[in-house]
This record gives structure tokens, sequence and C-alpha cells, in this order.
């Protein structure tokens, strides 16, 4: 945290003399290789995705046993599932046989027993091996050790579904590390915010050929507002907005206008490290996600939510403002990337004040990504911390993984070559 505090300038002796007016200074952003480069997407996927605690939906989808989500995000296969018991599971959508998916539908359904199609190997709700034909006639296979590889599965106390895909037994980064009462606002109180009130209603995506990076900067400021979105002032007043940067969140607010108050237009939204931020008004609720899918390719997913009080206008008022502007954001992020792309700009100078939640979130990016790659260089080798853990008599499979280790495997050798 220190450096990060050092990178916004904080702490820092001014050298002008006594009485003189000391006007902060712009700050480079980061480099277009982070947003272009094939081998920093990998090492994102492992410093990031495999690691922090990850944002997804609202636990009011899953109202029924058998009820599942199946999503993507940076290369990671996941389904959340509530099981008999009433619990909330996330597991990898993959079968501990052959690696073929558990659940090849996209989206949503319900399912009393997880079945792969492949071999024909099925699992309980709860992730555990149910059966594997043939297997009962072997000795030595431990159905207990053959079940769905889990994820660790947070629930914050607005009822939102948080996960972490750190193969440990317990993750390495706790959530409360970054996100310690961010579900505690005090907004959510004073404009009488209860999400067990809102109803879901639909979701909708749109694919833009840029780098999720992109789309966070864009989201977390509002300089461009003015010149690129024309309902913008309808629901936020601009004069008025900031954004108070804390750990592994970004609060944006502003100061709502009476008659934005009046139509419910006043909004709370928060950005949650990496990839994900929730709106939520009066009438209407969105969680958005940036799911990369490449350096240069990215998911905008969003899921909206009606409150159970709210009349088709109210709710469409705010639905359709914020579709649009979603909108026109592909259309912004997709012409920088292209720029980006060309190998001529390197970075551009950030306002510290306009733009102060897109530098938090690169000053964060640089941490994470500094320190695992530190890490991997001192080991001497890619650190996954997602990826399943060998049992210690699968010695023959280590020597395998150690062969391949030496040679250009995927993207090894180059990632490695410092």
């Amino acid at each position: 945290m220190a450096s990060m505090l050092h990178y916004f300038n904080f702490g820092n002796k001014a050298s002008a003399t006594k009485g003189a007016e000391v006007k902060p200074t712009p700050i480079r952003a980061l480099p277009a290789s982070w947003y272009t480069a094939a081998e920093m997407y990998e090492l994102e996927r492992r410093a990031i995705f495999s690691r922090r605690w990850l944002f997804i939906t609202h636990s009011s989808r899953l109202k029924e046993a058998g009820d599942w989500l199946r999503y993507e995000i940076a290369g990671f296969d996941f389904i959340i599932n509530r099981d008999r018991q009433g619990n909330i599971n996330a597991f990898h959508n993959v079968c501990r046989h052959r690696a073929y998916p558990v659940i090849e539908e996209e989206g949503c359904g319900n399912k009393k027993i997880i079945a792969c199609r492949y071999h024909g190997w099925s699992y309980g709700l709860n992730g555990k091996l149910a059966k594997a034909p043939g297997y009962q006639e072997l000795d030595g296979f431990d159905k207990e050790r053959n079940s769905l590889f889990r994820i660790h599965v947070k629930i914050d106390v607005n009822g939102f579904i948080w996960v972490n895909m750190d193969a440990k037994d317990v993750p390495e980064v706790p959530w409360e590390e970054h996100f310690e009462d961010v579900d505690k606002q005090a907004r959510y109180q004073e404009n009488s915010i209860n999400f067990d009130e809102y109803e879901f209603d639909h979701t909708y995506q749109m694919e833009g050929d840029y780098n999720w990076k992109i789309l966070a900067d864009n989201f977390n400021e509002c300089y461009h507002c003015p010149t690129t979105h024309a309902d913008i002032p309808a629901f936020l007043n601009l004069d008025s907005f900031d954004s108070d940067v804390k750990d592994g969140h970004i609060q944006h607010h502003c100061v709502s206008t009476p008659e934005q108050i009046a139509k419910g237009l006043n909004t709370a939204s928060t950005y949650y490290f990496p990839n994900s931020s929730m709106t939520v008004t009066k009438h209407w609720m969105m969680v958005q996600k940036f799911l990369p899918k490449g350096p240069n390719h990215s998911t905008m997913a969003y899921e909206i939510w009606r409150h159970k009080d709210a009349n088709e206008e109210d709710f469409r008022l705010i639905n359709d403002m914020y579709a649009r502007v979603m909108g026109e954001d592909k259309v912004l992020c997709n012409n920088a990337q292209k720029n980006l792309n060309r190998g001529v700009f390197v970075n551009g100078e950030l306002h510290p004040k306009y733009e102060k939640a897109p530098l938090f979130f690169q000053s964060t990016c640089r941490e994470v990504i500094t320190e695992h790659f530190d890490r991997e260089k001192k080991e001497g080798r890619e650190i996954w911390p997602a990826r399943q853990q060998l049992p210690n008599n699968a010695k023959v499979s280590a020597k395998d993984e150690e062969i391949c280790s030496g040679l250009a495997c995927g993207a090894q050798k180059e990632v490695l070559a410092w």
C-alpha cells in the first residue's frame, strides 16, 4: 500500500517555495503492452484471476436445489449451484476423469445430478463423485479423492456471491483483506436499499475487441461523459462526481438533484477489483462483469434485477439509459484498442483528479502482477494457484510435468525467458 500511496504522490514533500501554490501533476498510465501482449494476459490469469476474490452475482438467482449458473472468466469455466442442503457451491466445470465439461449448456438451469456425458461419471450437487462406471472393480480407487474441483465461495451480508480459484484449502488472499465492510456501505441504509427486494429480470452481453482493462479504465471515470454520453446528466450530477478508492474496491458517488431523487435515478455504484461492478437504484440493479477472453477480446456481461415495487416506466427509464451508455462505451473501447495495437502509442498522462479511479485500478494491477511476477522469477517457473494439486503418490505424473516444463510447452518458455 505504501508504494500505491507514493504512486499518487501522497506524502511527498513539495519542492516549491513556502506559500506558493503546489499544483498536482499528471501521472503516466500503464503502457500499451499491458493491454496487447499475450504473455501479459497469461500472467494476469495466474496473478489476478487465480488468486483474487471475484464478485459474481446475487444468490437470489439460485432459488431451488439443483439450480446452477455457468460462467467463464479469463479462461476459467466454472459453475455455481445450490445443493439439497441449501448450500451454494462453486466448481470448475471439468470432469475428474478426462476433463470433459460436466455441464455443456450455457447460462443457467436446474439439474438434480451433475453427469458427464463422455464416460458417464456423475456427481452429487455437493460435487462428490456418485458413480464412475467400472471403477468399482478396481483396487485403490478412492471416490473421495475424485470430487469436482471445488472453488471457494463467499456470500456477503447482502447475499452477493464471490468466488476464489485458489486451489489451496484456505485461499492465500482473505476476502476481508480487500473487501471488509464493502457490503455495509452507509449509502445502502441511507437510500433504504434492501437487496432481497430485487427480482432477477434478464441478462445480456456484448462482445468487444479490446482488453478487459480498457473497459475497467473507462467505467471508472466520467471525464469522458460530457462528450460521449448524452444520457449521463439525467442520472449523474457530473459537477459533484467523485470516487472513493480503498483496498480492492472503488465507490463512485455524486450529489443527486431533487428531480433525480424523485425519479429514483440516484445511483450507488461500486467497482470490485478486478473485473466487476454493481450499480443499484431505487427501481433497478445491475451486476456488470468484464470477462477477459484474450489480450484483445472481452465480453461485457450484464445481469439485471428489478425492484419488486418498480413499475414498467420507472424500470425502463434507468435500464434503457444504462444500456445505451454501455453500447457507447463499447465503441470507445474498440477504437482505443485499435490504436494500442498499432504500436505507436505507449501511454498518456492521466489527470490525478478526474481519472483518480483508473489510476487506482492500474496501480492495483501493477502491484498484484509485479508481486506474482517476482515470485515466479525467484522460483524459475510459472505459478498457477488454481491448478490441481497432484497427490503424493502421483510420482509418474510429476515426472511428466517436469519434462514438459523443460520444453516450450504452451507459452511457458517465452514467459519464463527473463
